[in-house]
């Protein structure tokens, strides 16, 4: 076998493992069920975020970058989410990867981000079960625990029947 040939090879596994392991994120299973991890940060306005916040309400946490222009097409839908669910226990969350603070303000006001932004980390993404790509979306049910998770670009109308689900489900 040619040096090539192997190394051809070797790249389609890759392609083809991440390829799985994406349509397995869509499905939820490798983080689905899961307890959500108890991170406590410092939204842009100063505010605590931690899990204890949000107890008892359904939480979608968002991991971004401004930068990343899917992201950025997501964001209004994000905005349309909170204020159309927020009033019956509904939380969004953005954690922002690779953007400086000033940048991630800007955006916020450019956008009229209603939600909190936070500053992540690679070790925050990593309490999540790694973060292999931006965006990708969590959302956490009342209980606490992971119920999906969507990598690359999100299917807004099946998240919006989860979270209208998990609302009704109640505490």
């Amino acid at each position: 076998m040619t040096k090539k040939l192997a190394v051809f090879i070797a790249a389609m596994g890759l392609v083809a493992a991440l390829y799985l392991q994406r349509r397995v994120s869509r499905a939820g299973a490798p983080n689905h069920d899961l307890p959500a991890p108890a991170v406590a940060l410092v939204d842009l306005s100063g505010n605590n975020v931690s899990p204890a916040r949000y107890k008892g309400k359904v939480v979608l946490i968002n991991f971004w970058a401004a930068w990343c222009t899917p992201c950025r097409e997501e964001i209004p839908q994000f905005v349309a989410l909170e204020e159309k669910y927020g009033s019956r226990g509904f939380q969004a969350v953005g954690i922002s990867l690779d953007d400086p603070e000033a940048a991630l303000r800007d955006f916020c006001r450019e956008y009229k981000v209603n939600y909190p932004i936070v500053m992540g980390s690679q070790k925050i993404a990593e309490g999540f079960g790694g973060v292999l790509g931006l965006p990708t979306t969590f959302l956490i049910g009342r209980d606490g625990r992971i119920h999906a998770k969507y990598v690359g670009t999100t299917d807004f109308p099946k998240l919006e029947r989860e979270i209208a689900a998990l609302l009704a489900a109640g505490p």
